[in-house]
């Protein structure tokens, strides 16, 4: 009966798992404060590292001053899905967001928003970003002097800590890094940029799923022992 009942068991409790750690996880997983002379618009990478969708209608960001009375509204993007990065990039209407998508690769299947406002430029000499829900902090960044024409990134274990350093410089092939050499918009030099505008990792299904291996080694032990 013992045998039976295990599989039953350890059944119900990765579906009590994976109820109770439903939920969504946002975080900001790379920035680009100077992309150079004739480059792209500032930009910031958002990616949802839960296992639940998230609306962010409504949703604010400002720069290194944090301050929800100085934040913006973030356009274009409506929800975020477990697992997606999206992208927004400093640009008033979303004028540019064909010229970016275009520089880089065209970003197919990427959703890629907008902001503006007085303010929330990305300084090269050292910035950071934060997201409001509208009412509250949900995650913030801050990062030292740009290398021009490469992003900063920024890792995260399972739980939404951030593991990497703050001015840890994209590198190509982490997290899908790439570098681009071409020109941006109407531009006639070639620009480079290195970075991985929506393409980030996503850790926290691994964890659930060790979570779940472990769970079932405890109903192994308790069977054993009973």
């Amino acid at each position: 009966m013992r045998l039976i009942c295990l599989p039953i068991l350890a059944l119900t409790l990765l579906s009590s798992t994976a109820s109770i750690h439903a939920q969504s996880l946002l975080r900001i997983t790379e920035a680009m404060s100077s992309s150079g002379t004739g480059g792209t618009p500032d930009w910031f990478e958002i990616t949802n590292l839960g296992n639940q969708s998230q609306s962010i209608t409504g949703w604010k960001m400002d720069d290194n001053s944090f301050a929800l009375v100085n934040s913006v509204n973030l356009s274009g993007i409506s929800s975020i899905a477990a697992g997606e990065s999206v992208v927004f990039i400093e640009d008033a209407g979303g004028a540019n967001l064909t010229n970016f998508r275009n520089y880089w690769g065209g970003l197919s299947g990427i959703q890629v928003g907008y902001y503006s406002g007085s303010g929330v430029g990305l300084s090269s000499g050292g910035d950071g970003v934060v997201v409001f829900d509208g009412t509250s902090e949900m995650n913030r960044v801050s990062f030292g002097a740009a290398t021009t024409g490469v992003s900063f990134n920024f890792g995260y274990d399972a739980s939404g800590l951030l593991n990497t350093p703050t001015d840890t410089l994209s590198t190509i092939g982490t997290y899908g890094v790439f570098n681009v050499n071409t020109t941006y918009g109407t531009g006639t030099t070639p620009l480079s940029n290195t970075g991985s505008p929506g393409a980030i990792p996503e850790p926290s299904s691994a964890s659930l799923m060790l979570l779940g291996f472990s769970g079932l080694l405890t109903l192994r032990r308790l069977s054993r022992k009973s």
